[in-house]
């Protein structure tokens, strides 16, 4: 159920992918013009190396949708000689690969810093429609909750950078690995796609209760860190199946979106796959501490045998 409750949470708050659309071209717009300036040396300097790589990589995925499969190993060996080209030039032009990487980290953790306060921002809004049917602005919930988003993310944020870059690190062995192995080539596809979207799903579940126990649960940051991490009474197994599902529904539709729309339609799919994430946790956390709640305006799921509110939360003001 908490499935089907996940994606009729996700439409009732379908707005709010447009709010995250601007916010999200905004931080990204920021972005590319530092990198852009930025990194422009350098990227002249790899530019003809990554041509040819990606010339490759193209030519290699028209093949495969058309279904010539004759030319698979020629591929593999262009694509291998062109990776191992951008290494070579990577220990040539150390200093300057340092610099443009370390630009590079801080961007990037600069942007998802603040990626993340808009995903604490849309949190607040679905959680506002799931417990009160309230219409929360986006916009104005994202200043209003400012601060604890702000501290959010400075604790979300360094956990997470942490754990991507380890993955990182160990997805681009890995794709060398693959490619130079014996493995045919759909299989080593295959066995990278199943890595990445396991290594999601797991960072997916340890984390899926931060936001919700925080903003549902007006938890303290260190008790909502200790909730987060323990397993106990989560079925950890279940959670974890789930955001493999949806992290494989999630993947294939922004892979028909690149393909069939040219890209554009990853102006909604981006978004909208938070929103997804964000309306699986809020689920998973109402229905796990029985809490009754509003899937759109005409439902209400409630638990079996509804919790009794505790001393402070009545005093809070609380009615689950």
């Amino acid at each position: 159920m908490n499935f089907k409750h996940t994606f009729i949470v996700f439409v009732d708050n379908f707005s709010v992918t447009y709010k995250q659309l601007l916010y999200r071209i905004i931080i990204a717009a920021v972005s590319g013009i530092v990198l852009y300036f930025g990194l422009s040396p350098f990227i002249r300097t790899l530019m003809p190396e990554l041509n040819r790589l990606l010339e490759n990589v193209h030519d290699f995925i028209i093949s495969l949708l058309n279904g010539n499969l004759d030319s698979m190993a020629n591929f593999r060996k262009e694509i291998i000689a062109g990776y191992e080209a951008i290494l070579h030039l990577f220990s040539v032009k150390t200093t300057a690969f340092v610099l443009s990487g370390l630009l590079l980290l801080l961007v990037y953790v600069i942007a998802t810093w603040f990626a993340a306060i808009g995903n604490y921002a849309a949190a607040c809004v679905i959680n506002d429609k799931m417990s009160l049917r309230a219409k929360s602005p986006f916009f104005s919930t994202l200043i209003k909750n400012l601060k604890a988003a702000c501290v959010y993310s400075a604790i979300y944020v360094p956990l997470s950078i942490v754990y991507d870059l380890l993955i990182g690190v160990g997805m681009f062995f890995l794709i060398f690995s693959l490619f130079t192995s014996f493995l045919p080539l759909l299989v080593c596809i295959f066995l990278f796609a199943l890595v990445m979207v396991i290594s999601v799903a797991v960072k997916m579940t340890f984390t899926a209760d931060f936001l919700p126990v925080l903003i549902r649960g007006k938890a303290k940051y260190g008790a909502a860190l200790k909730y987060t991490f323990s397993r106990k009474n989560k079925n950890t197994f279940n959670v974890l199946s789930n955001f493999l599902v949806i992290g494989l529904i999630i993947m294939g539709l922004n892979v028909a979106a690149l393909i069939c729309t040219l890209g554009v339609g990853l102006l909604i799919t981006v978004p909208a796959s938070f929103l997804i994430l964000i309306s699986f946790e809020f689920v998973n956390y109402y229905d796990r501490e029985e809490i009754k709640y509003f899937i759109d305006k005409n439902t209400i799921v409630k638990p079996a045998k509804e919790r009794a509110l505790t001393r402070e939360e009545f005093f809070r003001g609380e009615d689950d």
